[in-house]
């Protein structure tokens, strides 16, 4: 009889960020409840009468409503809580504080799905970061602080997430993983990161995938291809859903390029994130991808100018053969939540990730290399008059491989009390990965073939004769098969206290790694490493909003698949973990300007790096050497400031100072192939005052060339030369047709929610970037030329977005 004389409300609790607010507190009378991490709550009150509820947050301001059930009635109430402003800044409790504290960057989602660039998604806002340095706007790779692609950590939901193997260019990837319309909060730290995140060297991308709370329709289409997500949520909110699929066609990016070609990249996925609540107490939520990358490239010809006005040369080649790789992977997660009580919460994490690769070509480029007609009025203007070089060059490539991943992990964390937090974890992970390495190159000038740096012999036909053995350049086959079984483990705590009038936050935590290698003609070998890792801040009670902080730790990076393969192709399994302390000290200045909120932080780090695996660099392609033989070091300063320069719109200019060195077998120290000496950056956005629908964006940036423009096959001391310096400006230019937060009359413009159209011009100034170089010889000095490869000219692009 009680039960029938109740009715239930039930809800989901949102900040002005679509973002759901945890442990709000809900009371009805004597009766009470709180939202749960995921801001959901349920509360059972009396029926037939008038009950008010308060709403109330520390951080919030409180919601007063009252409610008239009926006996057994259901109702759905998803109230919005606005920021407290009188209470921001008291005390170190709300979710953006809590990032500061921990040196991690917070990017909101709508900036990431209103800034598009030419390879969209969260890495574009990353390369304006500082100590982010991206310098081939084809790509989704990002080296930070000194370190390569492969050292960047990428967390779905507290989910790995993993990227295929073999892709050795920029205009092969194709879509990030993090599809941006499913996103909710975006964090990243560039170092001196927790324990609880994983063993890379470099920085940790944390993204969180949305809940929905109600029904929800947003498409994209542009040149470049298009994307649709869709997001439901059942009457009872038990379940809830979002899907998206992308489309990406890149031949308006690669038939701007100075290679004239037949090419066909193409690239689609699919991903959903799926949540079902059994109760209160136990989410299940699946997140699942599934994505098709196929690349058939079919040179034609290329002419490169390049030299000075006294004495312009240019690079005349022509191809024949083609290239056909695909990439195909398939990854799902399951994730179970039990929220045992308010302070209690147990996680199981299994999840699998499959890659089948293929990469196949046979290309035969003949160059010619002379002296360019300058003479203006000729007819011949451009023209190749004289050959300085002849040659031809010859490459093949049969590889596959497929690799199996999976995981199962235990998290979980505890409240011990308002202040404190104890978490912890146990993880599995086995690698099955089978590989087949088939790649050779043939080289030949002036009619002779030229042999490999590690043949003495130098052949100089036809003015002596050569009898020794013809080879080819570079020659590699290679079959593996590895088996890694990863044991992984972290224990940390965290507390919030005083010292003093002083608000202080530290952090201490510390992970284990055993990892085993084996497989087919592999001798087994296991290793074990221990991080300890910790950070301290402190808010002082001053007039001015500063906050202090310091991060230190250990951090190893237990070989992953490719960082066991040397440069020959064959496995070594005694690779040990490359090691890394990291020293960061950061601090936060907020203040006003123009009344207006301003901030600007600043971190200067040391990085003592041992056991480290050298590698070479070729676009995005890493080969490591499979050789702890060398210690390097970093150190740097990064500048961010950000607010809001235009009323309404946030933007900001970043600046880093980064040096990086290496010293390999005791040879001496010498860059890094990622020694990015200086980088700037700048997010701007603006609109018309008189005109707001009409807005605007600059991503601007210029990094310091790296040392890259070397042969592959070069040994790094011989040849420290430089790429040039990577400078890029991207505009966008929109109009809103429709805005949430506005009421139209208009018939048509009632079926959006959101509606805009603009258009894009990436590379704006039309920088000749590179990316790396081609080497030729001259026919009579023997002399080697280096032959930039540009990066894509200016680029123009429309855009549609709407959101229903």
């Amino acid at each position: 009889m009680a039960f029938s004389q109740n009715a239930t409300i039930r809800g989901v609790i949102l900040d002005e960020n679509d973002t759901p607010i945890y442990d709000v507190n809900i009371k009805a009378g004597d009766l009470g409840t709180a939202t749960n991490i995921n801001g959901f709550y349920e509360l059972k009150i009396p029926a037939n009468q008038d009950v008010t509820i308060v709403f109330t947050h520390l951080s919030h301001k409180p919601i007063t409503q009252t409610f008239n059930l009926k006996s057994g009635q259901e109702l759905e109430f998803n109230p919005v809580m606005k920021v407290d402003v009188e209470q921001i800044g008291v005390v170190v409790i709300n979710t953006n504080t809590r990032q500061s504290v921990t040196g991690v960057t917070t990017i909101a989602p709508e900036m990431i799905r209103t800034i598009k660039g030419a390879q969209p998604g969260v890495e574009n806002i990353l390369k304006t970061l500082p100590g982010v340095n991206i310098s081939n706007e084809l790509s989704t790779q990002y080296s930070v602080r000194g370190g390569n692609f492969d050292e960047n950590l990428v967390y779905v939901n507290e989910i790995e997430v993993y990227r295929p193997f073999l892709i050795r260019s920029g205009q092969q990837e194709g879509l990030s993983f993090v599809n941006t319309d499913l996103v909710q909060n975006v964090d990243f730290s560039a170092g001196g990161f927790q324990a609880k995140y994983g063993d890379k060297l470099s920085s940790v991308l944390d993204i969180t995938y949305r809940n929905p709370i109600k029904f929800g329709l947003r498409a994209d289409l542009s040149l470049l291809g298009g994307s649709i997500a869709a997001e439901t949520v059942s009457k009872d909110s038990k379940f809830s859903g979002i899907v998206g699929l992308r489309y990406r066609d890149n031949s308006l990016l690669i038939n701007s390029l100075e290679t004239e070609t037949n090419v066909v990249p193409v690239f689609a996925d699919a991903q959903t994130y799926l949540t079902y609540k059994f109760s209160d107490k136990f989410h299940l939520n699946f997140l699942g991808n599934l994505s098709l990358n196929k690349y058939d490239f079919k040179p034609q010809n290329r002419q490169t100018n390049f030299g000075t006005i006294d004495n312009p040369v240019a690079l005349l080649v022509f191809y024949e053969g083609q290239e056909k790789d695909r990439y195909q992977t398939a990854f799902g997660a399951f994730k179970a939540n039990y929220f045992v009580n308010d302070d209690l919460t147990l996680k199981l994490i299994t999840s699998a990730y499959h890659t089948t690769e293929e990469e196949y070509f046979d290309i035969l480029a003949q160059y010619r290399l002379g002296e360019v007609n300058s003479n203006i009025g000729d007819e011949d203007l451009g023209e190749v008059e004289f050959s300085e070089g002849i040659g031809s060059q010859l490459t093949h490539a049969r590889n596959n491989l497929d690799a199996v991943i999976v995981n199962v992990e235990h998290k979980g964390d505890y409240k011990i009390d308002e202040e404190s937090t104890l978490e912890w974890s146990a993880k599995y992970t086995h690698e099955d990965i089978r590989d087949r390495l088939v790649e050779w190159e043939v080289i030949d000038s002036a009619g002779f073939s030229i042999n490999p740096p590690n043949i003495d012999a130098f052949n100089d036909q036809p003015y002596s004769p050569y009898e020794g053995p013809l080879v080819a350049f570079q020659n590699v086959r290679a079959t593996n098969k590895v088996l890694i079984d990863r044991l992984q483990a972290y224990l940390q705590y965290s507390k919030r206290t005083k010292l003093g009038e002083h608000d202080v936050f530290y952090n201490a935590g510390v992970r284990v790694h055993n990892w085993n290698v084996s497989g087919d003609a592999i001798e087994s070998k296991s290793h074990t490493v221990f991080s300890p890792r910790a950070q301290f801040a402190i808010k002082p009670n001053w007039e001015k909003d500063m906050l202090f902080r310091f991060a230190a730790g250990m951090y190893y990076q237990p070989p992953f698949y490719r960082e066991l393969r040397d440069s020959s192709g064959v496995v070594q399994p005694d690779v040990k973990a490359q090691k890394s302390v990291h020293f960061v000290l950061g601090n936060e200045y907020s203040f006003e300007l123009w009344d207006r909120p301003f901030k600007l932080v600043s971190e200067a780090y040391y990085k003592s790096l041992s056991d480290v695996n050298p590698y070479t660099l070729e676009n995005v392609r890493i080969r490591y050497r499979a050789k702890n033989n060398a210690k390097a070091y970093a150190y740097g300063l990064d500048l961010r400031l950000n607010g809001e320069f235009v009323k309404g719109t946030e933007s900001w200019f970043s600046f880093s100072y980064l040096k990086t060195e290496e010293n390999i077998e005791d040879r001496g120290y010498i860059a890094r192939p990622t020694d990015q000496r200086l980088k700037f950056g700048v997010l701007f956005q603006d609109y018309v005052p008189s005109i707001p629908d009409l807005k605007m964006y600059l991503n601007l940036v210029y990094n310091t060339g790296v040392p890259g423009g070397s042969p592959s096959y070069a040994d790094p001391y011989d040849y420290q030369n430089r790429l040039r310096d990577y400078k890029r400006a991207d505009l966008g230019i929109s109009y809103v047709l429709v805005d949430q937060n506005k009421t139209y009359d208009s018939s048509w413009k009632r079926h959006f929610k959101e509606l805009t159209v603009g258009f894009e011009i990436f590379n704006m100034f039309d920088v000749q970037n590179s990316i790396t170089n081609t080497w030729v010889r001259d026919v009579y000095s023997k002399r080697q030329y280096a032959i930039p490869n540009y990066l894509t000219p200016r680029v123009f692009n429309v855009r549609l977005s709407t959101r229903f």
